[in-house]
């Protein structure tokens, strides 16, 4: 496969369960798939992998696809709504880097941590009560507000996010604020 094919994604999404009903097709970023589908119960992932979102425009309840075939995601992810948006994420091949803070950016004091592995337990491995805000220098991470990466999760692209709390002013977070990560995973190309 050439390096331009591995970066392109392909998911298909259904409006009912088991790949009935009318579908998408889709390879890149969606903020609106009320255009296309009325409902969105059920998709296969062809290649790459995919953030799914509950809301318009990459907002709200965030579910992580890779390839694979979801005949009623709604149940298997315990969803109570469809899919409204979906965001690519771009394969990376290299380092992954990121730091990670125990108190907001602004704040003085508090915990700092490098991380370059995954880490299944904040508070086990860097004796952080939780993780307030980071600083992604390479790829892209999921970000879980429990241990062992379960519970909610969050998409992080390389940026700075100076506060979890207070919404970070981006619109992917959408009903997410308030959450503290206690575990972090990243997103490695074996997945695609």
């Amino acid at each position: 496969m050439s390096t331009t094919n591995m970066n392109r994604g392909k998911i298909v999404f259904y409006e009912d369960s088991n790949f009935q009903g009318r579908s998408y097709e889709c390879s890149s970023d969606c903020s609106d798939m009320g255009s296309y589908l009325s409902r969105c119960h059920s998709c296969r992932v062809e290649s790459g992998c995919w953030m799914l979102y509950n809301r318009n425009n990459y907002m709200g309840n965030q579910y992580f696809m890779r390839r694979a075939e979801y005949p009623d995601y709604m149940q298997h992810f315990g969803m109570s709504d469809c899919i409204k948006s979906c965001r690519m994420i771009a394969m990376h091949r290299g380092n992954y880097r990121m730091r990670i803070y125990e108190r907001e950016r602004e704040n003085v004091g508090g915990q700092l941590h490098e991380m370059m592995n995954n880490c299944d337990n904040v508070m086990d491995h860097y004796r952080m009560s939780r993780c307030q805000s980071c600083n992604v220098m390479e790829d892209h991470w999921l970000m879980y507000e429990q241990p062992h990466f379960r519970g909610r999760m969050m998409y992080m692209r390389p940026g700075e996010y100076s506060n979890f709390s207070g919404g970070m002013g981006m619109g992917a977070m959408g009903g997410l604020s308030g959450m503290r990560f206690m575990s972090m995973r990243r997103i490695m190309d074996s997945w695609y």
